[in-house]
């Protein structure tokens, strides 16, 4: 297979906690052969990310190679978008909790 006929998609990037692993779930929409309607669905894939380029959030190309581990069969190609990440990861997690009514440690003191 030559490496410019090879499958590529374009996803986002909803994981980055394994270092030179990324995850970025690709979505579209199919048609539902019962009710005959769009029906959108998406699929995780692992991808070689060599730099640890990518941040979570941004939208990236990623392209199918060999077999690098159990699950990683693609490779980052390029990060199309980045992410607008005003938010730190922690001030996010914390307006989830408020939103759910979950009580964190430093509440219950």
């Amino acid at each position: 297979m030559e490496r410019n006929h090879r499958t590529s998609v374009s996803g986002v990037v909803t994981s980055v906690k394994m270092n030179k692993t990324i995850v970025v779930t690709v979505s579209t929409e199919r048609n539902d052969p019962i009710y005959q309607k769009r029906v959108g669905y998406s699929k995780k894939y692992y991808a070689h990310d060599e730099n640890n380029a990518a941040k979570l959030g941004d939208t990236v190309t990623i392209m199918a190679c060999r077999p690098l581990s159990k699950l990683k069969r693609y490779r980052l190609v390029s990060i199309d978008k980045h992410a607008d990440l005003s938010e730190t990861v922690a001030e996010t997690e914390a307006s989830l909790e408020a939103a759910e009514g979950v009580v964190t440690n430093e509440e219950a003191k």
